[in-house]
């Protein structure tokens, strides 16, 4: 048989075309205004030109992804049209609309994606965006969505490469990101569970080391090896995802376009993390050989990477992450002594599900309770565990806003800071922050 025969595909980022495509790509983001329009005039004539680079590899890459034709064919009609229009707030919905195949859960299917579009962890900017991607989708985890966790907007996928929107720490591509002049029907959203688990393997293995804890020796798989982790964070995803919109919850519980107290997306996201965790510890139970490691990486991952990332402005992530590791510490499932971090797993498996039962009994007596009693009461949970901060009006007390205080008022009076990070955080941050920063943009 002939080299030719035998020689591997060549992988689309390799490809002239998708060069080209990157260079225009990035060469229009730095004409574009935070809304995605290109404001100068003067820009218009080279924004023009660059558009025509980026629709001509559109269309010479598409071939190579038949499943995407429909949606690249919009696509350029989208480009054209912006063009027309002068550059204006741009408008990808008939593209977005066409895009019915990222729905689609084959794995090894690729797709090239461009929208104009923010990136969550990113930029709240709209620009023009360029992603090559694969869909992720082990099978023994396509058989559990179909038996038990059915989630048929969920998308695991990984990255090929990207253009400069996605060299940050964003590790999701959302339909709802992309700029359009009305909000349809969502049908899917992607997660990229390569970069999850390339994160995890760097920052959480810098924060065992710094800590000295003692994992299992069934833990191994999940910082040795890059697939195992990647199917680790899959279905961690799967379950967290649908329990989203699952339970005795408050109207609206994922929170959408609403401004809240930070707080209560900290406590939305961590109730779903640990139902994560509570269905981890029912498949272990029931010979699921991954299970264990998804209790592993949301233990670790919540408590020992989430509080120490991001900033200090409202970051939900992080507050989530400083309840649930003082919970813990409290109930005697880690302890922090002779600086060394010791954890018991068997003990850590009922602390965890009992301060989910406390998260679900808040969320089902919500509905008896006002909008303004309900964010108190979540707060009184958290400043169980955490420590607000010592200037909080919050918790001093808002009685002082009087009767005639609208729900902005009382939001307003949350500090950007409201729970400051612990000591024993303080200096975790500080020895592990640039490998924190060095997962910025990281790849498997």
């Amino acid at each position: 048989m002939s080299a030719l025969l035998t020689a591997a595909p060549v992988s689309l980022a390799a490809t002239p075309a998708w060069t080209s495509l990157v260079d225009a790509v990035e060469e229009f983001r730095s004409l574009q205004s935070a809304d995605g329009s290109v404001a100068d005039a003067a820009d218009h004539e080279r924004a023009r030109e660059l558009v025509d680079v980026v629709a001509a590899a559109v269309l010479e890459l598409s071939p190579s992804l038949p499943h995407d034709a429909d949606y690249h064919a919009a696509l350029v009609q989208d480009l054209r049209r912006w063009q027309v229009e002068g550059f204006a707030t741009p408008d990808f919905l008939d593209s977005l609309l066409a895009f019915g195949s990222m729905a689609t859960r084959e794995d090894g299917l690729e797709h090239l994606v461009v929208f104009p579009m923010f990136t969550q962890n990113g930029s709240t900017e709209r620009k023009l965006e360029a992603v090559l991607l694969s869909v992720f989708w082990p099978a023994w985890v396509a058989e559990l969505e179909a038996t038990r966790f059915t989630n048929a907007a969920f998308m695991p996928v990984t990255f090929q490469d990207f253009t400069s929107g996605y060299d940050t720490h964003s590790a999701v591509l959302f339909p709802e990101s992309v700029a359009v002049r009305e909000v349809p029907t969502f049908t899917w959203g992607a997660i990229f569970c390569d970069r999850e688990a390339a994160r995890f393997r760097r920052v959480v293995g810098a924060a065992v080391d710094a800590l000295h804890i003692d994992l299992p020796t069934g833990s191994a798989p999940l910082f040795d090896d890059q697939r195992v982790a990647q199917e680790t964070f899959v279905l961690w995803d799967l379950v967290h995802d649908r329990a989203h919109m699952r339970g005795d919850l408050p109207f609206d519980p994922f929170l959408v376009k609403q401004r809240l107290p930070y707080w209560l997306y900290a406590l939305e996201e961590l109730r779903c993390d640990l139902t994560a965790f509570r269905a981890a510890v029912q498949l272990e139970a029931d010979g699921v050989e991954a299970a264990r490691l998804v209790q592993y990486a949301v233990i670790l991952d919540r408590c020992l990477r989430f509080p120490v990332s991001g900033t200090r402005q409202r970051n939900y992530d992080s507050v989530g992450g400083q309840v649930l590791f003082a919970c813990l510490r409290r109930e005697g499932a880690v302890t922090w002594s002779d600086n060394q971090l010791t954890m018991d797993w068997d003990r850590i498996a009922v602390v965890a599900q009992e301060l989910l039962a406390r998260i679900e009994n808040l969320y089902w007596e919500s509905i008896d309770r006002n909008k303004i009693s309900h964010w108190k009461a979540a707060y009184d949970l958290v400043t169980d565990y955490v420590e607000p901060h010592v200037a909080s009006r919050w918790a001093t007390g808002l009685a002082v806003l009087g009767a005639d205080a609208t729900t902005k008022d009382y939001n307003d009076a949350v500090l950007p800071d409201e729970f400051p990070l612990s000591m024993f955080f303080e200096i975790l941050a500080k020895r592990i922050s640039p490998v924190v920063e060095s997962a910025r943009g990281i790849r498997a």
